[in-house]
């Protein structure tokens, strides 16, 4: 094929220049390479700013007694304080995600982590219950659109086989910001006020999107399929394989993507063999997540109504988080090897494990320990319904997709607390309650099934088709 007659700035000729333009499949590349220093740094930066994201989010109910007494904020007010975070945050899921996918990850990943840094410090000077309403109106809009970016980015640059595993990794981040922020605010807010605390995340928060700004790259896939300056994709394309010696001459594509819509509409998550997908992970994610939010919300009172002291349940409730996040590293691997089928697995498990609960008389320490496993069980299989949210997208859309399952998801987590107080306003006796919540991990597993078929389907028609160009061919 004729060279190129794109030229390289300057007066002399450099070694790109001279070579012969090839064409090169960034996707075959990625997928090619073992697990590096680079992917290390990024999934750490990304479970570092989601460590924030998450003790932000948890941040306004461990505060909530002290700004209430102080600001004679009412127990309604209160409630509409922490309903404005969560509105935020399914805003914030569908429109930043869209930012993302039109501007790029990177920048909309700091520019998000500066601004909920910011609002976070921020709100220690509130002193209204209308200035607490905006901000956290605010904030959640900036990290409701934070975890579908992040995840994006770390799926994109790592090959296909570790892309639930490093979901499930930046995750890992969110679930220590949730817990830490309990800890931090007995820590401070007794001795120094709650806006201390506010402080202290603020602060932390925007030294780690100073962090970000400095260190956080820019999604290879991205720049490749909205087809950015050749030199910019050759820099990316170097950090992570420089012995390509990509260069502005040389075309890039991704090959895994040749059908991938250019521009994003609503319709686009329905397209070809998305049209099954799409649904069965926004209703796989919206029950899990009214599971996770009915047993974080209720799990302690129900404990303490069914005779454990205050200080049993709080220990029962932060000792099924470690686990749960534990059950979801053991499954990720799994996921990666075997597929969506793997999700199936702890929901299975649940459902015999929360009807025990509801129906089969046993002693009170039996009762705890089942407790503690059904909740453990509850928070790994959304840890599974997590690492497959934007894993099938295609670059173009994937953290629209990602972004539009977790605003329907965050649905699930406001009528979850609402759904459940009233069941145990009903009458029901209260350990029947966790039988009648089994209908949620029945739910999971039968869309986690319906997943894997879909996949392993469009992965046989894919495999009928032409192979892609492989790497580096000559053009």
């Amino acid at each position: 094929m004729d060279r190129t007659s794109e030229e390289t700035a300057g007066s002399e000729e450099t070694p790109n220049a001279r070579r012969e333009p090839r064409l090169i499949d960034v996707a075959q590349i990625i997928n090619d390479r073992k697990i590096g220093m680079f992917h290390v740094r990024l999934v750490t930066v990304s479970c570092l700013i989601t460590v924030f994201d998450g003790f932000d989010m948890m941040l306004i109910g461990f505060t909530a007694p002290y700004m209430r007494d102080e600001l004679a904020i009412s127990t309604m007010q209160m409630g509409n304080i922490f309903s404005a975070g969560m509105f935020g945050a399914m805003i914030g899921a569908f429109l930043i995600s869209n930012l993302g996918d039109r501007i790029g990850r990177r920048p909309t990943v700091v520019l998000c982590a500066y601004v909920f840094g910011a609002l976070t410090f921020l709100t220690g000077f509130a002193r209204s219950y209308e200035t607490l309403m905006l901000m956290r109106f605010i904030d959640g809009v900036a990290i409701g659109g934070m975890l579908p970016l992040a995840w994006a980015l770390n799926i994109e640059y790592v090959p296909d086989r570790f892309r639930s595993t490093v979901v499930t990794l930046v995750m890992i981040g969110y679930s220590i910001g949730s817990t830490v922020s309990g800890p931090v605010t007995v820590w401070l807010a007794p001795h120094f006020g709650w806006e201390a605390v506010f402080f202290f995340g603020g602060t932390a928060t925007l030294i780690c999107a100073a962090l970000l700004h400095f260190e956080l790259p820019e999604s290879l896939r991205f720049l490749v399929s909205k087809n950015r300056p050749r030199s910019q994709i050759a820099g990316a394309l170097k950090r992570i394989a420089p012995e390509i010696s990509a260069g502005p001459n040389d075309r890039y594509i991704v090959g895994d993507e040749t059908e991938a819509p250019k521009n994003f509409t609503v319709a686009s998550l329905f397209e070809g063999w998305l049209r099954w997908l799409t649904p069965l992970l926004w209703l796989g994610y919206f029950i899990s997540s009214l599971a996770i939010i009915f047993q974080s919300s209720w799990g302690p009172i129900l404990l303490e109504d069914l005779s454990f002291d205050r200080n049993t349940a709080a220990l029962a409730s932060s000792l099924s988080s470690i686990l749960g996040a534990g059950a979801g590293l053991s499954l990720m691997r799994f996921t990666d090897r075997i597929g969506p089928k793997a999700v199936a697995f702890y929901p299975v498990i649940t459902i015999p494990v929360l009807l025990a609960i509801g129906f089969a008389p046993m002693p009170q320490i039996a009762l705890l320990w089942m407790i503690i496993l059904a909740s453990t069980l509850i928070a790994g299989a959304h840890f599974g319904i997590l690492s497959i949210i934007g894993v099938y997208y295609p670059t173009t859309i994937r953290a629209n997709g990602s972004g539009w399952a977790t605003t329907v998801a965050k649905t699930g987590s406001v009528i979850g607390p609402i759904i459940g107080a009233a069941i145990l306003s009903s009458g029901m006796p209260l350990i029947h309650t966790f039988s009648l919540l089994a209908v949620c991990p029945a739910v999971l597993a039968l869309c986690a099934t319906g997943i894997a078929a879909i996949v392993k389907r469009n992965k046989k028609e894919q495999q009928q088709k032409p192979p892609a160009i492989g790497l580096a061919q000559q053009s």
